[in-house]
């Protein structure tokens, strides 16, 4: 009775992120039998760093949920594959105003440059599914800050909405390879009205771009917010909610992020005095100490975001809080080396000179400026306008309490403006910011996203009595104003070197030396009951060269046994798996017996030989497996051949 072994060429196929490349795995989980739960509010949010996505959604029911993600290229018809990766869901109720139930999953371990789609909910009862690219992750990038949608606010949420799906959409028409999308805070109007949240998150964008969100004024009286936006690295104490009181029907908390050469620092602005129970701005300011001296070396910028502009030029400039904010922050922001700080609640766009500690910095910086040099702290504040149309407000003038501190004199060099601004802007037309992210400079473009023509709410309903925008000259896409940042060396020299991507080396197996026939020999008899017989494969040896340390798998099926028109099936061979040299991460599969003992299927299924996890060394190994062939005994007498096809996996 003899087998013959036959190689095929390796099938190079994804291993999706997060499940080990192993046989077996990624089978399909029967569906559950009714699933009444209706999903709704999906969007995709950024995670802790660029390998990692947050998607929260609103359940109709309490159960158990997931989200199911595999490359896009993976998915046949529109089927996900059975080895796509899963996410549980975690959540709880939602409050009485809000109905329902929230739930979230992180998905980690994606790969860059990969086209992921997701879906969340349970088998038998999914969500549509959606889909999102990751870029490189390392370099350039760009991303784009939007100032507060606040649907609802123009009193017509259909009107906001659609502004809002337009500057979305205008804004990564022109920029489809921007990264994040970062708020500004202030996404609905009432903060547990879920027909503007329901408004706000219309756009299909948001579950294709990550968004950074941020808690405004307008948000933090109610829990649809962190129902709602599910941030990492959150820290959600007493200290950080304007009241004292996570617990309460408020929401809270600062969160940190890092993307790429970027650390991002959210801040709830609303716990700005302890009078009301939180901790204040020094809760924010030791929040913000302590992620800098923990992770600011691990980036080449610092980026705060928080909603609460305090240098911004129209109707809160003169805001009490805001000059309590004013006093508070710049000298902490200053010392710690902060870059850009990123505000919304105003309603107009302004960007200010570089402030040092509460005032500026360089007396001799001119208004407008295209390039800016920061001294050692010098910070530059930018304001959002609005990005849906809904509100505006109009820039007021400076008075003369002062050029520094919690003033708002009058700039020196151009009167009409706050001695704070070297940019202020109102047109009454949508914009957004973008943000270039290099490694020499931040470039930083505030772009309008409309004309005075609809979608623009607070134009069309006449809640502003004017718009000062010419289309033929300032048309959509064009920039209201730009500024280039560079970094600051001190006294010495700075020094950079581009590494570029290096060959991504090889992975591959061949058959050790020669491929001869393996020879079972003749079976042995067991009192007639059944045949006996055992050899070895002929080894294989994988090299894995690759700088990406990607799972691989080698596994292999056999054919049925046949001679002439005779035959028996192959599930009544097994083997016990060997790693025979060490090297590449090679781990030994699980043996498999031959289907007479157990009624199984033998290696007449795909079966593993070896694999290696994730972050496995480069290298070489070579596998090796014991066979075992039991058949029945009434099997006819004759010299039986089969074909063993082995497959190689890796991502």
């Amino acid at each position: 009775m003899n087998l013959r072994t036959s190689r095929v060429a390796a099938a190079a196929t994804a291993a999706f992120v997060g499940l080990a490349v192993a046989l077996g795995s990624g089978l399909a989980t029967p569906a559950a039998a009714e699933d009444p739960a209706t999903l709704s509010g999906i969007i995709l949010g950024v995670g802790a760093n660029e390998t990692q996505r947050i998607v929260t959604w609103y359940s109709s029911a309490d159960t158990a949920q997931k989200v199911q993600l595999a490359p896009t290229a993976a998915l046949v018809n529109g089927d996900f594959p059975a080895s796509a990766a899963t996410f549980a869901a975690i959540g709880g109720a939602n409050i009485a105003t809000s109905g329902g139930f929230n739930r979230h999953a992180t998905l980690t371990g994606l790969q860059e440059q990969t086209t992921y789609s997701y879906r969340v909910g349970t088998d038998g009862n999914w969500s549509p599914a959606y889909s999102f690219k990751t870029q490189s992750f390392e370099g350039d990038y760009d991303f784009l800050f939007y100032g507060d949608p606040q649907i609802g606010s123009s009193g017509d949420v259909a009107k906001d909405q659609a502004g809002w799906q337009d500057t979305l959409d205008v804004s990564l028409a022109a920029n489809p390879n921007a990264e994040l999308l970062v708020s500004g805070g202030d996404q609905v109007e009432t903060a547990n009205t879920e027909a503007q949240w329901t408004a706000f998150l219309a756009p299909d964008k948001l579950r294709q771009y990550p968004w950074a969100a941020t808690i405004g004024n307008h948000d933090v009286g109610g829990k649809a917010y962190e129902q709602h936006l599910f941030t990492p690295n959150t820290d959600r104490s007493a200290p950080l909610y304007a009241n004292g009181q996570p617990a309460s029907n408020t929401s809270g908390g600062d969160y940190w992020y890092i993307y790429k050469d970027v650390l991002f620092i959210d801040l709830n602005s609303n716990s700005y005095t302890t009078t009301s129970g939180g901790g204040g701005d020094p809760a924010h300011i030791a929040y913000v100490t302590d992620v800098i001296n923990q992770h600011g070396a691990e980036a080449k910028w610092t980026v705060l975001v928080y909603h609460h502009s305090i240098y911004s030029p129209a109707d809160h400039a003169k805001d009490g809080d805001n000059k309590v904010r004013r006093v508070d922050f710049p000298t902490t922001f200053s010392n710690l080396g902060v870059d850009v700080v990123l505000q919304g609640h105003d309603h107009s766009y302004s960007r200010s000179y570089e402030i040092k500690n509460g005032q500026k910095a360089n007396p001799d910086e001119q208004p407008g400026a295209a390039d800016v040099f920061p001294g050692p702290g010098g910070v530059i504040y930018v304001t959002g306008n609005s990005a849906s149309g809904s509100k505006y407000y109009d820039i007021t003038a400076p008075d003369n309490s002062g050029t520094s501190g919690a003033g708002n004199g009058a700039d020196p060099l151009n009167p009409s403006n706050y001695w704070y601004n070297s940019v202020q802007n109102q047109e009454h037309v949508r914009s957004y910011v973008k943000v270039q992210v290099r490694s020499d400079k931040l470039v930083v473009q505030n772009v309008r996203s409309g004309t005075c023509a609809a979608p623009n709410a607070a134009v069309e309903l006449g809640r502003v009595a004017w718009c000062n925008n010419t289309t033929q000259d300032q048309p959509v896409g064009s920039i209201v104003d730009k500024v280039t940042i560079h970094p600051y060396n001190g006294t010495g020299q700075a020094l950079q070197v581009s590494v570029p991507t290096p060959a991504p080396g090889e992975f591959g197996w061949t058959i050790d030396g020669y491929n001869g026939l393996v020879d079972l020999g003749t079976a042995e008899d067991h009192n007639g009951d059944y045949f006996q017989a055992s050899g070895r494969i002929n080894p294989i040896v994988v090299a894995d060269s690759r700088r990406s340390r990607a799972p691989w798998a080698i596994s292999a099926s056999v054919s049925d046994f046949k001679d002439a028109d005779k035959t028996f099936s192959g599930s009544y061979l097994g083997w016990t798996p060997r790693v025979l040299q060490d090297g590449a991460g090679a781990e030994a599969s699980p043996a498999v017996p031959s289907g007479y003992d157990d009624q199984g299927q033998g290696l007449s299924v795909s079966r593993g030989l070896g694999f290696a996890e994730q972050g496995h060394p480069k290298g070489n190994a070579r596998l090796g497996a014991d066979l075992e062939l039991k058949i029945p005994g009434d099997v006819a007498k004759g010299g039986y051949r089969a074909t063993l096809t082995i497959t190689a996996l890796s991502s």
